[in-house]
């Protein structure tokens, strides 16, 4: 459907992943998973601790975790999908790290999140600063079920 598709995510509980799976089965794109250097652990994940990792990272706009792997062919991808999970009304912290890390000039790029409780709200627009701004975005899309009927109308809906 989608030449040159790529479709990265970073998910903590499985959830972001399944929808992310989706969508490379609806667009026959890759997947590249965002795995942190250092796995985030239920300790670290608790939100309610303000000393948790997750916590710690969320209240420094400047953290940026490590990822454990790379996209090679960064140049064969004209359209990335990135998913992430809702952290504190925004994308978590390794999102931006892997935002940071390629030239996405001329990259059609879409985000799509999870959540628990929340809208997408300003998340995928607040990532718009990580990238070169020739990229061009589609606005982000809250999917928390992998169900192939609701990705496949939103994928139509894009072009």
């Amino acid at each position: 459907m989608m030449s040159g598709t790529l479709i990265a995510y970073f998910s903590a509980s499985g959830v972001t992943e399944s929808v992310a799976r989706t969508i490379a089965d609806v667009t026959k794109g890759d997947l590249f998973e965002i795995v942190p250097e250092k796995r985030y652990t239920d300790t670290d994940l608790n939100w309610r601790d303000s000393k948790s990792r997750s916590s710690v990272e969320m209240n420094d706009q400047k953290a940026r975790p490590k990822i454990s792997s790379h996209v090679d062919d960064m140049d064969e991808y004209d359209t990335v999908f990135v998913g992430f999970p809702i952290w504190w009304g925004v994308a978590p912290r390794i999102i931006d790290t892997f935002l940071e890390s390629y030239d996405f000039s001329g990259k059609t790029l879409i985000p799509f999140c999870t959540s628990g409780g929340s809208g997408v709200g300003s998340s995928d627009t607040k990532l718009h600063k990580d990238v070169s701004p020739d990229a061009k975005w589609k606005p982000g899309k809250l999917i928390n079920r992998a169900d192939k009927s609701t990705v496949e109308k939103w994928i139509d809906s894009l072009e």
